[in-house]
């Protein structure tokens, strides 16, 4: 099958990843793939599988050059947006719509039709809402937070996800959407539930690449975005009050550095605390860690789990709405604690005594590219 992954752009970041990961899994499978962005970024992630074509569209660029896309793009953003915030999309997105699927049709005769078209994340589904196809799967990173029900939630829902192939990646994200169709009130064509992939065979080539930087005794470990959604506050407060001497290691940018450099001080453990930055390649950070932890407030997956898994290191998470627990199941489910400070604790010291886990291959099954790609291809989504 000829099949097209479609991201907005190939920035450093989880959801882009998985996107890449994708696109691999395909070309993997024996696939025709192909993967598109919309936005140029500096040191751009890129496919490993050297059978994924990678294309680049200007989208907004080229809808502005419409004519009718900039003014569209101007009503909404001088009227819309001052009265309905967070409305920007509905403008820019009708003619990135447009303009996409001129782009579809110009790209299918030199490469003939595409049987699957997987749009990764909201922010993806944005840019070209005004977009409908029956080949599209638009792939849901994360849970959907219903709250209150006003007209705007239900506009933006219409938009994005009424009468759509929708793929949730989790059971808890499934579940998140079928509480958001009732207060939202729409109705996607379908809903499925299909994991991200793991490319174990790649993380395990890349977790043993050299890495200067790396301390040298055991450590913990926690890499992700430093965000609130994150909740690494928590997690610097419960390795505080763990009283374990081996250092933590941070990896990862975000708003949040400059608050959590400074609670580690005002804690006493600076001095043990390392933030290591963004990483092109973070699996060796997992790899020699003595143990990975996971704080988050949620998680649409969480693929960092099944990542350090991977790399052979012993996992710790916080109980959070999501997918966490699908990846966390079985015997891993004495791996999960509640998100509290002392559980956490409790379970960083529990986690660092003792011989190192032996992490069994049939943990990651579920996640393996060959049978998330299979499920992608499917012809008929589950509803």
């Amino acid at each position: 099958m000829r099949t097209l992954v479609v991201v907005r752009s190939l920035k450093m970041g989880g959801m882009e990843r998985v996107a890449v990961n994708l696109a691999d899994a395909f070309a993997q499978a024996g696939h025709e793939s192909h993967l598109l962005s919309f936005r140029r970024v500096e040191a751009p992630l890129a496919p490993e599988h050297p059978n994924v074509r990678q294309h680049r569209l200007a989208l907004r660029w080229w809808a502005r050059l419409t004519g009718v896309g900039l003014v569209l793009e101007l009503l909404v953003r001088l009227f819309v947006n001052p009265v309905v915030k967070r409305s920007l999309f509905l403008g820019s997105g009708i003619m990135g719509g447009v303009v996409f699927r001129l782009w579809l049709k110009a790209f299918e005769r030199r490469h003939g039709r595409v049987d699957r078209i997987v749009f990764r994340g909201v922010g993806t589904f944005e840019l070209v809402w005004s977009f409908r196809d029956d080949r599209a799967r638009y792939v849901l990173e994360n849970i959907l937070h219903a709250g209150e029900a006003n007209w705007q939630r239900r506009l933006f829902a219409r938009c994005l996800y009424h009468r759509r192939h929708l793929v949730a990646v989790s059971q808890g994200v499934a579940e998140s959407v079928r509480a958001a169709m009732q207060a939202w009130r729409f109705a996607p064509e379908s809903l499925e539930v299909i994991p991200n992939p793991c490319p174990i065979e790649s993380i395990r080539r890349q977790m043993v690449e050299p890495e200067p930087d790396l301390p040298e005794g055991p450590y913990i470990v926690n890499v992700a975005r430093l965000v609130p959604a994150k909740d690494q506050a928590l997690l610097l407060r419960a390795y505080a009050a763990s009283g374990v001497d081996l250092p933590l290691v941070m990896v990862g940018e975000g708003q949040e550095r400059g608050r959590l450099g400074a609670l580690a001080r005002e804690l006493g453990i600076a001095e043990r605390v390392i933030f290591a930055g963004q990483r092109a390649n973070p699996y060796p950070w997992m790899h020699h860690a003595r143990l990975f932890v996971l704080s988050s407030r949620f998680e649409g997956m969480g693929i960092v789990l099944f990542e350090a898994l991977a790399c052979g290191t012993p996992v710790l998470s916080v109980d959070c709405p999501g997918g966490i627990r699908e990846i966390l199941k079985g015997e891993l489910a004495s791996c999960v604690v509640p998100h509290d400070e002392e559980r956490l604790a409790e379970g960083i010291r529990t986690g660092v005594q003792g011989d190192k886990l032996l992490i069994k291959e049939n943990w990651l099954d579920d996640f393996r590219p060959e049978t998330v790609a299979a499920r992608f291809v499917s012809p008929s989504p589950i509803t």
